[in-house]
């Protein structure tokens, strides 16, 4: 069976409206926040979403859902606001029974996920965000040009959105993809159309240009990554470079891309999972270090070196730690020796010191 193979489930989201989500694959949890439009069934075969999924998939445990008013989610609600779509994330990891996991947020799906981390910091392992950005045009200071554009989007949507002719939507699929092959233009421009109607697109615009979490960006406390392609169509790079600003400690990592939703076939896909994988896996080595009481970077030691370890920085010598553990002092020795050299030491001496300095044993 695929690492991608969906079972679709439903939740109950703000204000009561259902919410679908599905979860693939296996490995460390992973969520999606919501973003522009989305199909689950429909993402699935899509060539623009499938890669992400397959991808995604094979390293992690991947959660994803529809927002309000798209795909399978209720389509006809009555609040489309930043509150409502925190608030249905709230509900989908609930519902997925996930009690601690990294948050993934492209586009708008990055302020969604930024609100979310600084109102549950305890639940939230390590924040990755693409193409984000903190403030919505409505929110930021737009010359009357930019004014113009963003209101003439939005007509382009009320005008032509369900049309069976695409030039509307490709407006769309341009500045998201200007770098796309034809075929995958078209696969875009189709996942929209299904997605949601043309007064539900509209209203989803006007609430993304109503996002402003530049307050609550100050409030993040796990471990940030944010990527943003330097040549950006439809959120300006500069806009990822002042997210990254306002989140404490974040890493910033420009792409070098035209593209705000990025394509398998372009270098800066494989970039971009890769970046990913090598952040979560940090993250994970860092917390594992954590618990274990040792430096982040010190090497990941297993149950039965731990609880040598702790012997050795508390100051017993072979014969007592054989005592503790009911071995043999020659077994004790061998062991040591490992755990030494896995600590990258020479000498006993200097595993104890390094141990007192994570804070375990006596000085």
């Amino acid at each position: 069976m695929s690492t991608s193979a969906q079972k679709i489930r439903f939740c109950t989201g703000f204000g009561g409206a259902r919410i679908a989500y599905t979860t693939t694959g296996k490995g460390p949890p992973l969520v999606r926040a919501s973003h522009w439009l989305s199909h689950l069934e429909h993402d699935h075969s899509n060539i623009i979403w499938r890669p992400w999924i397959d991808e995604f998939s094979r390293h992690f445990s991947f959660t994803r859902y529809d927002q309000r008013g798209c795909g399978l989610s209720d389509r006809d609600v009555d609040d489309i606001s930043l509150d409502a779509w925190v608030a249905d994330l709230e509900a989908v990891v609930d519902a997925a029974g996930l009690e601690r996991f990294f948050l993934f947020g492209m586009s708008q799906g990055a302020p969604i996920s930024i609100a979310y981390a600084a109102r549950h910091p305890e639940r939230v392992m390590g924040l990755v965000l693409l193409g984000g950005y903190a403030a919505g045009r409505m929110k930021r200071e737009l010359s009357v040009r930019q004014k113009e554009a963003e209101e003439t989007l939005i007509k382009l949507i009320e005008l032509g959105w369900g049309s069976e002719t695409p030039a509307f939507r490709q407006v769309f699929t341009t500045l998201f993809m200007p770098e796309a092959s034809l075929e995958q233009i078209r696969a875009f421009d189709a996942l929209q159309r299904i997605s949601c109607s043309a007064q539900t697109a509209t209203r989803i615009v006007a609430g993304f240009g109503q996002i402003d979490v530049r307050a609550l960006a100050k409030d993040v406390r796990c471990p940030t990554l944010v990527l943003h392609s330097n040549d950006d169509a439809r959120i300006p790079f500069e806009l990822g470079r002042e997210l990254a600003s306002l989140i404490p400690g974040a890493h910033f990592s420009p792409l070098d891309c035209r593209n705000h939703v990025l394509v398998n076939t372009e270098p800066a896909w494989g970039e971009f999972m890769e970046q990913v994988r090598e952040f979560t896996r940090d993250v994970m080595l860092q917390s594992q270090a954590s618990a274990s009481g040792l430096p982040a970077s010190m090497p990941t030691l297993t149950a039965r070196e731990n609880e040598l370890a702790g012997w050795v920085a508390q100051g017993l010598d072979n014969h007592q730690i054989a005592a503790q553990l009911g071995l043999s002092e020659k077994t004790v020795r061998n062991r040591l020796s490992g755990l030494l050299n896995k600590l990258g030491v020479e000498s006993r001496a200097r595993a104890i010191v390094l141990m007192q300095e994570a804070g375990r044993g006596r000085r």
